[in-house]
C-alpha cells in the first residue's frame, strides 16, 4: 500500500548549498471553491518552505522553477502533534490540577497559559533536531 503524501505546488525562491527555499501558496478549502470570489471568507497565505538537500544537489534547482514540495502524512501528523496536541494536553492537565487544588478560575487560566512558555522554549531549543525528523522533499 502506497503511503499518503501531502503535496504543494510552489516556486523556488532561492538556492544555497544544502538548502532550497520554496514559496508555496497555502489555500484554505474555501479559496478553491467555485464561489470564493463572491465570498468574504476565502483566504490563502504564502509560505516559505526550507527544504534541506544533500550538498551540491541544491544547485539542480533554479530560482523561479516550478516544483512540488511533498512530505509524508506521518510527518505532517507529527508536526500537528507537536504544534497543537501536546500543548492542548499540557493546558488541560494544568487546568484540572489547579482547579483541583482550589485555585480560582482566573488563576487557573493564567497558569494554564503560562505553562506553555517552557514547552515553546523547549521546542525552540530543539528546533534543529525537530527539523531533521520533519522534512520535505522536492519533485520537479
Amino acid at each position: 500500500m502506497k503511503r499518503e503524501q501531502i503535496r504543494h505546488e510552489g516556486v523556488v525562491e532561492s538556492v544555497e548549498e544544502g538548502l532550497v527555499r520554496v514559496r508555496i501558496l497555502q489555500a484554505s478549502a474555501c479559496s478553491v471553491c467555485k464561489v470564493a470570489s463572491r465570498c468574504h471568507t476565502a483566504e490563502s497565505k504564502e509560505k516559505i518552505i526550507d527544504v534541506t538537500v544533500e550538498g551540491h544537489e541544491a544547485f539542480n534547482w533554479k530560482k523561479g522553477q516550478a516544483v512540488t514540495v511533498c512530505t509524508s502524512g506521518t510527518m505532517a501528523g507529527r508536526a500537528l502533534l507537536l504544534g497543537f496536541g501536546v500543548p492542548l494536553l499540557i493546558m488541560l492537565i494544568v487546568l484540572v490540577a489547579t482547579l483541583a487544588v482550589g485555585c480560582s478560575e482566573g488563576m487557573a487560566a493564567l497558569l494554564m497559559i503560562a505553562s506553555l512558555i517552557p514547552y515553546y522554549i523547549g521546542l525552540w531549543m530543539f528546533r534543529n533536531r525537530i527539523a531533521r525528523t520533519i522534512s520535505f522533499q522536492i519533485e520537479s
